[in-house]
């Protein structure tokens, strides 16, 4: 009985009785194409816009890789056929070339790896309406399929391409909470950084206080000085670089005094003006000061 192949890979079967003296050197070509079926890597070298990648039985060829490294210069998108069409595969795939591989097997579908991309596809083997798939396509995790675009991907990746749409309250932001990754409104981002951009403490009307700034907020403080003349020393040390604090003089009776323990500097609101606005620029001292009149 004269050797057969199997059907996907094309090892020679020897037959009964057949090769004697010689079937070691069958038996060694065998195990050549299951290593390469296992673990090969092939560089396929493309040109124009077809290659055939084609399986032969009882010989080592292209077809009977593992890994698929696309190389070469192909004019435009390159159509891979996979040969014969009657045979299972499957192969991993890195494109390293500048355009697109559509791997086909017969009518039933094929798969596109664009330029520089990697893909993990089989082909089933039908026949003339064979098909080839790409198992990473639909890809789930924790049972959700994956439905993100290429483009949104893209801006995940680091994509520099901004556009103007606008941003609603009830967009989401993804944000990382405590390490895991949720995503929110916008109207919660807003109101969380309105909430923690500017403070308004009660209006100040003793004679003497101390306005202390909480961490990474502004402040905007009203005193009133209707009953008496009021000194108000400004305690900066935990404002952040451009945080500030505005002193809103709610009358025109009396004077506000403001003092700055860092460094000794301070101004004199006298009757006629309304408030100051003093500019933190390094942490520790105020080094711009505008008093603004009624």
């Amino acid at each position: 009985m004269a050797s057969t192949y199997t059907s996907n890979l094309g090892v020679e079967k020897i037959g009964a009785g057949e090769q004697a003296g010689t079937w070691g050197t069958t038996t060694n070509n065998n195990l050549d194409i299951l290593d390469r079926a296992i673990n090969g890597v092939g560089a396929i070298t493309l040109s124009g816009t077809s290659h055939t990648l084609t399986t032969s039985d009882g010989t080592l060829s292209d077809g009977g890789f593992k890994v698929l490294v696309l190389g070469g210069s192909p004019s435009g998108t390159n159509t891979i056929t996979i040969s014969p069409n009657d045979q299972d595969k499957m192969f991993f795939v890195h494109n390293s070339t500048s355009q697109t591989a559509t791997f086909t097997q017969g009518s039933g579908g094929n798969v596109n790896v664009p330029a520089g991309a990697k893909a993990l596809i089989y082909a089933d083997g039908a026949g003339s309406g064979a098909a080839v798939v790409d198992l990473l396509d639909s890809l789930t995790f924790g049972g959700t399929k994956l439905t993100a675009t290429a483009s949104e991907l893209n801006l995940m990746d680091g994509g520099t391409s901004a556009g103007t749409t606008a941003v609603a309250d009830g967009d989401g932001i993804v944000t990382n909470d405590g390490g895991t990754m949720r995503q929110t409104t916008a109207a919660t981002f807003s109101t969380y950084f309105n909430a923690n951009l500017v403070t308004v403490p009660s209006a100040i009307t003793s004679s003497s206080a101390t306005l202390t700034p909480g961490s990474a907020q502004s402040i905007y403080q009203k005193v009133d000085t209707s009953s008496n003349n009021v000194a108000l020393t400004l305690a900066i040390g935990s404002l952040a670089i451009g945080q500030y604090i505005i002193v809103d003089k709610t009358s025109s009776s009396n004077t506000l005094t403001l003092s700055y323990p860092s460094n000794s500097q301070g101004v004199s609101l006298g009757n006629s003006v309304s408030f100051a606005i003093a500019i933190n620029q390094n942490g520790s001292i105020f080094t711009f000061v505008e008093s603004i009149k009624y």
